[in-house]
């Protein structure tokens, strides 16, 4: 299928369809025509690509993450290191919380003083 009609099928752009693929996440052939072509299971791929950015996964992560993902939740196959991946990501996500927390409340603070 042409981009067009990925983007029709996933509602995301072109544009960030071919992000994608800069990035790694997206593999598309080109045709005689240069135009590039994907396979039906890109839609699959795409959906596990939006799915993890918004579980607040970077595409860098994505990236290592990707070739494990089943389905388009995604469920995963446990496969070598994505439990350390998954891990400290969600170390990092707590601790920008927390971070988030500290300067909420200084916020807060200086408000409770006017």
């Amino acid at each position: 299928m042409l981009i067009g009609e990925l983007s029709r099928r996933t509602g995301v752009s072109p544009r960030l369809l071919r992000y994608y693929e800069q990035q790694g996440l997206l593999v598309a052939r080109r045709g005689p025509n240069g135009y590039r072509e994907y396979d039906d299971d890109s839609v699959v791929t795409v959906r596990q690509v939006r799915a993890l950015l918004n579980a607040g996964l970077s595409t860098e992560v994505i990236r290592q993450v990707l070739p494990c993902a089943r389905g388009e939740q995604p469920g995963f196959d446990w496969c070598a290191d994505l439990r350390a991946i998954m891990d400290r990501e969600l170390a990092a996500m707590d601790e920008r919380i927390d971070d988030l927390q500290r300067t909420r409340g200084t916020l807060a603070g200086y408000l409770a003083q006017s």
